[in-house]
């Protein structure tokens, strides 16, 4: 097995980071949803499919995958646990 693969707590990480990242894509897109419909004056439709929600769903699917790389990142250093307020 390389490193990469046997970090323990990799897999949880990744899952953990994949969720937060998600659910931030999600306020996101919750947020440019409200500010648009703030700015035309009537709700953003995006019911019917078409490009608005092809944009919506790839920006909380980019989301949550830049969530899911921060995750092994963060699982992949190395040094274990640092004291409270270290660096």
């Amino acid at each position: 097995m390389t490193p990469h693969t046997s970090t323990p707590g990799r897999a949880p990480a990744a899952a953990t980071g994949f969720l937060v990242g998600g659910a931030a894509g999600f306020l996101l897109t919750e947020a440019a949803a409200v500010l648009v419909s703030l700015a035309l004056g009537e709700p953003l439709d995006v019911g019917g499919g078409g490009l608005p929600r092809l944009a919506l769903v790839t920006a909380v699917l980019l989301c949550a995958l830049a969530g899911a790389l921060a995750g092994l990142r963060r699982a992949g250093r190395s040094g274990g646990p640092r004291p409270e307020g270290g660096r």
